[in-house]
């Protein structure tokens, strides 16, 4: 009798386990944007994009898009360098559950 009783126990505690559910919630940001030249506003193609701190680096498609996924919340200064350009930097803050643009133009070195 006290076997039956505890294995009924045991399956009523298992069933209520397993219906339980568990929120999910993001826990990662996403930083996305486009380098472009600032003079035409063209997208710029292989521009290297380097997150810091982290040290993640993109290089920008034929578009001039850049991602980066699964970010800790946390300010990032994001380096955009290409040969023929000034360098440039952008602060950003990246925020949890949210996908943040920062859009940075470049300048040709005369």
């Amino acid at each position: 009798m006290k076997t039956l009783f505890y294995s009924g126990l045991l399956l009523i505690t298992i069933i209520l386990f397993n219906n339980c559910k568990t929120n999910d919630y993001d826990t990662f940001a996403t930083l996305y944007g486009e380098v472009n030249d600032s003079a035409t506003a063209e997208p710029l193609l292989g521009v290297s994009v380097v997150l810091s701190p982290g040290g993640k680096t993109k290089t920008t498609g034929t578009d001039g898009r850049f991602e980066f996924k699964d970010l800790d919340a946390a300010q990032y200064t994001i380096t955009v360098q290409k040969a023929g350009y000034s360098t440039n930097r952008k602060t950003i803050t990246a925020v949890v559950g949210e996908s943040t643009e920062a859009n940075i133009p470049m300048t040709k070195v005369k």
